[in-house]
Formats: structure tokens, C-alpha cells, sequence
């Protein structure tokens, strides 16, 4: 027999050689419970407290090395925000929904409701002659019915089969008290048939007598309604439904743990493995708009990214179409934690809201405008001006016809002046350029490149104007130092708005020859253009490296991207890292035409599915802004049919004409003596030029500014200036490259 000491023979032998050793086996089991049951966090269990003098010291204020060191503190002294704090921080819920206190969306849902109910009215009165004549038709089969109804209750036929059954078990009592039951309810039941129909005989006969016409006709038409009603088939009803409702299984925490159970995430699938949900409801599952909203924390070390990442899994598990399922982060919230949002309808296929601008009304460029909606129906708008903003996306998602709806909700503002380029040359952008275009160009030929090239570099001068016009103006009329409304409208200071849209933008930047003056152009366009008035939309369907210039790409303040196929892509359109943060267009699916991801307007980024606005809709928008500009005589260039105007800047040399103005003796010479010189030769090309125009027109052919030192009246004084050298290797260069050619 095993004695029970045996049990603890291992760990006397190790507590007498740690004894001899001078050392102390300290029981786990007993060590915790001891820790538990000690209300002073300092006290170590088999501790003496009487030998250490500064008790209620940590360990590293007592200095001691061998001391226990606390790093969870006891539930009854846990530290944090008091009461009042956490009220401060308390997140509270919208007393009235959001929908209920937008004006724009109590207006929408308001329409929505009158029109079904208006198309329900109207559809059911246009065929009441068809069901009143089937509900004639179906009258004598429902006479029949209620007659044989009335007979088989009269004679108590519901009671038979329990009679029978009586009769089979051969119960002589049973049956006997069953047949004095059914006496009793067919003498009863037989008075009830016999007052009811001469009651019924008596009133018919009354009406037929006293009452007028119409209430006979209306008397005898109920009847009949009443007997085809009672005629009608199962499979074949007399009234159809007006509107067939979609039929959307309602949201609940089974169906939401069972599809993240489905998505293959391991901290999930072990947590519900252990009986627990595996998902933490933060609030209540709830209607939110067109569908129902599920928000709670992921398990520890499962991201927002890994749901999204998984988004056809989780449609799978919900059992709904893909474009009705949208898991989303939280802004300002940690990674883990998850709103689900699943739609009624797809919301590439759901009817969208009529948009107000397609038929009527005009634009402030200054003012938001709605372009879009998102998941839950609700308009979301973009203010144009202010920014410079990018569209990217893979072929036939829907790029080009949202740069043509910016497009047209610029042209609608009478101030705004076009300048449109399509580099696919297809003519998607014609509707705009032909009707209301300053500048417009398709294709991407030598022509439209050499058009192109010569009205950036007009806008550039026109930025060089604006910025000094803005400086001149007194603090109390541009007190924020850049182009407003009401400057806009001021026509003698020209500072209406100028709206760039250029489609494959990447035909400019990879251009052989003028690539760095195009990107050149367009950074300093992105970068101070705002501010001054300028607009520049690009849209490509290569969104990397060369056909975005990081210079652009990163200054860009409005972002719109479509579906792309990659991490690189989505952080070009989307900026930097929000791949990582979830904001990913990688997950749209290819029935996802015209929803993207919208970054702007002060907000985080957010799914918008874009107007729809066919080639017709898009000519009607555009003849009307046409219009509008008629009126107030401010159509011009292309859509009048006059071509640029020849400038004499477009035929000089400028390296040519440097070395003219330099002469091989002085290699290096000052930036502002070089403009100076220009200015004398060309002063039709390069009156107002300083320093920094000289630089940025010498930086796309190739050429940089360098220091140049001076020994003026005893004084070193060093400015930038040109290397002579570096001009004639300019030269040589391009020379040999076009002899090549």
C-alpha cells in the first residue's frame, strides 16, 4: 500500500538539499493563496514583515534585489479614471438617429416612403376592374364553399372523427357521451342557421324594398366581393403585390459569430472552440438605414484588416451577396475593434436617390456638393475647390466617369473654367470639353502632347500671376491669403476658378521627352494651385511610382480609389499605409463598378458608390452648363471653336538664348543678372522672371542652379547662380538625342 507521504517524497528531498545549500523551497500552491488573502501587496508569504523596517516600500525603493517585485495591483486599489473621468470619456448614443436629424436624409427617406405608397395606390387602382370582375367570376364557387362550410358546422362534422375513433376502441360510454355532445351542438347549432337566415332574408328583402338604388348596388357588390373572396384559390391569388420587398434575414449574434467562426482566423475558431463567442458585442445589433449594424472587439491580436482581408468568407458565412456585406475600422479606436454594416441590397445593383443635379440647378464650386453615396443611401458630398485630388483604379471600374462627374459638377458653376485632357482618347471626356472646355484635347499624339505641354505651361504663368495678385490684395479683402467666392466673382482680378482634368494622366508623366516638365508643372500645381484658385484632378489606371510622382501623390489632399489589385497601388491612391490601417480597395469586387474609397473633406476615409451619369446624361449637364455660361459671357476658348493664341514664349530656346546673354568668359554667372540680361532680349518671354522661375524653367531640361561667390567691394557674398558648362552639355545632349532621332 502507497503511504500518502510518498506523494510529497520528491519535494522533501529537494527542501533538505536546498536547506543544506542555503537555499528556500517555497510552496506555489500555498505561496498564492497566502498572496490572495493578504490584504497589503507587500507582504510575501512566509515573510517576516518585523525584519524589514521599511514594509510598504516597492522593491526598488527598498533597493533590495532578492524582493518580489508587483506588477498587477489588487482589484480593491486599481488604479484609473474615477467615476467623473470615465463619464467625461463615456461615449453616448444619439438620442435621435442621425437619419432623423439631417434634413437632406429626413427629406430622402420622406420621398422614399410617399413614393412607394403613391405607386402602390396607383398600381392597385388601375386593376381594381380586374379584381372586381374575378372576384364575380370566382362568386358562385365561394357560395358553394360557404354553404358547404355552414352545413358541415350545422351537422358538427369537426366532432365526427373523434366519434369514429370511439367506435373503433368499441368505448360503448365513450361514444354515447360524444353522441349526446353532438345532439345537443346540431339542435343549437341548427337554431342559429334558421334566425340567422331569416334575419339575413328579412334584410334583403328590406333593402330591396326601402332602400335606394345605390346602397342595393353597393349591398349586392359587397356580397359578391364577399363570396369571391371566399372563392379564391391558394396558388392563385386575386390581388397581387405592387412592390416585391427584398427579403433580408435579420442581423442577429448567432449569424454574426457564425460567419467570423467561418473565416478560417485562428484566435477566433480556438475561442469558440473553448465555448466562448470569440467576438465582444460592444452595443446592441441595430437597423441602420438599409440595413443592420453589428459593432464589438475582435480576440486579442485579430485586427479589423484580417475580417476585411476575408470579406468573401464573411459574406459566405452571413449567407448575403458580397456587395451587401462592409466590415469597416473605427476611427480613433484600436485595431481590433469591428463595425459589420449588412445591407438589404447589393449596393452595386440597389436603387440610389435621384441626383438633384441631373436635371436642374447650378453649382458654387466653394460649397460641398453631393456626388455620391455610401453603403447606408446617405449623400455624401466633395468641395472641388481647395484641393487636388487623384483617381486610381484598374480598367473598367468606373475611373473615368467619375473624373467626367467632377468634371460636370464643375461645369456647372458658371466661374470655373475647364481644361480637360483625354490621353485614352476614346472621347469619354467630350460631352464637358466640347460644350464648355477652355482647352480640351484627346489622344495622345504628338499634337495633343505639344497642346497639352503648352497650356501647363500657360496655367504655370497663370499661377505666377495669381500668387501676386493675391499678395497685393488689402489683408481685409483676402484676409486668409487665398481665392474665395467672393474674389472669384470679382472678373477684373481674374481669380475664377481653374479646373484641370486630366484621364491616364500617365501618358504625360511617361512621356519620353517632356516628362519632367510635366510632372515639374503639375507638383508646383498640386502644391500652391489650391490655394490660388487651381484645381488639378488626375485619374490613372496605373497608380505607381512613375505614373504618380511621389511629389505628386503625397500632396494630393482628395483621394478616390476604385478597386486596385495590390498593397502598392492602394497606398499610392490612398497614401501611405493605409493598406495596413484597413482602408483597402483591393477589396471591392468586380461588380463593384463605381464604388471606391473617398479620402477627403476633412473626414476619414470613407466607401462611396459614386452618380451613374450615362453619355446622354453627361450631354444634357453639359449643354445646360454650356448654357449658363452663355448668359453670363464667360464661354471660352475651345468651346468657341478659337485655338490658343501663338505665344511668343512657346518658340524661344531658353538655353539658347542664356548663352547668348552669357558669354563663354563668365562661367558662372548670378540667377538674377541672367534674368535681367533675358529680359533685355525677350522682354515679351521673360519680363517679370526672377530667380526662382529661372530654376524651375531650367530644372525639366536638365539643368540645376548652383552657389555661385562674389567679391563685391571687399564683401564675399554668395547667391545661386548657373554654370555656363552645364548649359552648352544641356545642349549637346538634347542635340545628339534629336540627331539620334
Amino acid at each position: 500500500m502507497k503511504h500518502p507521504d510518498d506523494d510529497n517524497e520528491l519535494f522533501n528531498r529537494l527542501e533538505a538539499e536546498m536547506a543544506d545549500s542555503g537555499g528556500e523551497v517555497v510552496d506555489l500552491d500555498k505561496a498564492r493563496s497566502a498572496r490572495n488573502e493578504s490584504a497589503d501587496p507587500t507582504t510575501r508569504p512566509g515573510s517576516d514583515p518585523s525584519a524589514d523596517p521599511e514594509t510598504g516600500r516597492s522593491a526598488d525603493e527598498s533597493g533590495d534585489p532578492t524582493a518580489r517585485r508587483l506588477v498587477d495591483l489588487p482589484t480593491a486599489k486599481a488604479a484609473g479614471p474615477g467615476y467623473l473621468g470615465r463619464l467625461l470619456a463615456a461615449q453616448r448614443r444619439d438620442v435621435v438617429p442621425a437619419w432623423l436629424k439631417s434634413t437632406a436624409e429626413l427629406k430622402t427617406a420622406t420621398g422614399w416612403v410617399a413614393r412607394h405608397y403613391a405607386h402602390s395606390v396607383g398600381y392597385h387602382a388601375l386593376r381594381t376592374p380586374v379584381y372586381a370582375a374575378r372576384l364575380t367570376l370566382q362568386a358562385p364557387s365561394g357560395a358553394a364553399k360557404f354553404l358547404g362550410g355552414t352545413m358541415r358546422w350545422v351537422a358538427d362534422r369537426e366532432g365526427e372523427p373523434v366519434r369514429l375513433a370511439a367506435v373503433r376502441r368499441e368505448d360503448a360510454a365513450e361514444y354515447l357521451k360524444l353522441s349526446r355532445q353532438r345532439d345537443g351542438r346540431v339542435r343549437l347549432r341548427t337554431l342559429v342557421a334558421v334566425l340567422a337566415m331569416f334575419i339575413g332574408l328579412g334584410s334583403a328583402l328590406a333593402i330591396y324594398v326601402l332602400a335606394p338604388d345605390w346602397l342595393q348596388a353597393v349591398s349586392v357588390s359587397a356580397v359578391v366581393m364577399a363570396l369571391g373572396f371566399a372563392g379564391r384559390k391558394a396558388d392563385d391569388p386575386v390581388i397581387h403585390r405592387a412592390v416585391e420587398l427584398p427579403k433580408a434575414v435579420k442581423l442577429t449574434s448567432d449569424i454574426v459569430l457564425r460567419a467570423l467562426g467561418s473565416l478560417g482566423i485562428p484566435a477566433i475558431n480556438q475561442a469558440q472552440g473553448k465555448g466562448r463567442d470569440g467576438f465582444e458585442f460592444t452595443a446592441p445589433i441595430t437597423r441602420d438605414g438599409p440595413g443592420w449594424r453589428a459593432e464589438g472587439n475582435l480576440p486579442y491580436g485579430v485586427t479589423v484588416t484580417d475580417v476585411i482581408e476575408r470579406r468573401d468568407r464573411l459574406a459566405s458565412g452571413l449567407r448575403r451577396p458580397l456587395g451587401c456585406v462592409w466590415p469597416e475600422a473605427v476611427p480613433n479606436e484600436h485595431t481590433g475593434h469591428l463595425v459589420l454594416w449588412v445591407g438589404d441590397q447589393d449596393m452595386s445593383t440597389s436603387k440610389k436617390p435621384k441626383w438633384p443635379l441631373l436635371t436642374s440647378g447650378s453649382v458654387n464650386l466653394f460649397k460641398p456638393v453631393a456626388y455620391g453615396t455610401d453603403q447606408r443611401g446617405r449623400w455624401v458630398e466633395v468641395t472641388l475647390m481647395y484641393i487636388a485630388g487623384i483617381i486610381g483604379a484598374i480598367p473598367r471600374m468606373g475611373k473615368t466617369f467619375l473624373l467626367r462627374l467632377l468634371l460636370l459638377i464643375a461645369a456647372l458653376d458658371p466661374r470655373a473654367e475647364l481644361h480637360t485632357y483625354d490621353m485614352k482618347g476614346t472621347g469619354d471626356l467630350d460631352p464637358v470639353g466640347n460644350a464648355v472646355s477652355h482647352r480640351h484635347a484627346a489622344g495622345d499624339d504628338d499634337e495633343a502632347i505639344e497642346y497639352a505641354l503648352k497650356d501647363f505651361r500657360a496655367l504655370r504663368e497663370e499661377l505666377r500671376r495669381r500668387t501676386k495678385v493675391i499678395r497685393s490684395l488689402p489683408r481685409d479683402i483676402c484676409p486668409e491669403s487665398k481665392v474665395t467666392s467672393e474674389l472669384a466673382d470679382k472678373r477684373s482680378l481674374g481669380l475664377h476658378p481653374i479646373v484641370i482634368g486630366v484621364d491616364e494622366c500617365q501618358v504625360l508623366f511617361e512621356h519620353p521627352k517632356h516628362k519632367d516638365e510635366f510632372e515639374e508643372i503639375a507638383t508646383d500645381l498640386v502644391k500652391r494651385g489650391p490655394a490660388t484658385g487651381i484645381v488639378l484632378l488626375l485619374a490613372t489606371q496605373r497608380p505607381d511610382a512613375k505614373a504618380l510622382p511621389t511629389g505628386i501623390s503625397a500632396n494630393a489632399s482628395a483621394r478616390w480609389c476604385l478597386k486596385v489589385m495590390g498593397q502598392l497601388e492602394n497606398d499610392m491612391v490612398l497614401g501611405t499605409s493605409a493598406y495596413k490601417r484597413g482602408v483597402r480597395a483591393t477589396m471591392f469586387a468586380w461588380g463593384d463598378k463605381g464604388i471606391h474609397y473617398f479620402v477627403g473633406e476633412g473626414s476619414d476615409a470613407r466607401i462611396v458608390g459614386s452618380v451613374y451619369v450615362d453619355g446622354p446624361g453627361a450631354d444634357s449637364i453639359a449643354a445646360r452648363a454650356r448654357k449658363a455660361r452663355e448668359l453670363a459671357g464667360l464661354l471660352s476658348g475651345h468651346a468657341l471653336g478659337e485655338e490658343p493664341e501663338t505665344d511668343a514664349s512657346t518658340g524661344y530656346d531658353l538655353l539658347a538664348d542664356i548663352l547668348a546673354v552669357v558669354p563663354a568668359k563668365e562661367t558662372k554667372v548670378w540667377s538674377e543678372t541672367v534674368v535681367a540680361r533675358l529680359a533685355e532680349l525677350r522682354p515679351e518671354v521673360y519680363a517679370g522672371w526672377d530667380s526662382d522661375a529661372l530654376a524651375a524653367a531650367l530644372k525639366p531640361r536638365g539643368v540645376s542652379t548652383v552657389q555661385v561667390g562674389r567679391r563685391i567691394e571687399g564683401k564675399f557674398t554668395n547667391k545661386r547662380g548657373i554654370d555656363r558648362s552645364q548649359i552648352t552639355a544641356a545642349i549637346a545632349e538634347r542635340d545628339g538625342k534629336r540627331d539620334a532621332g
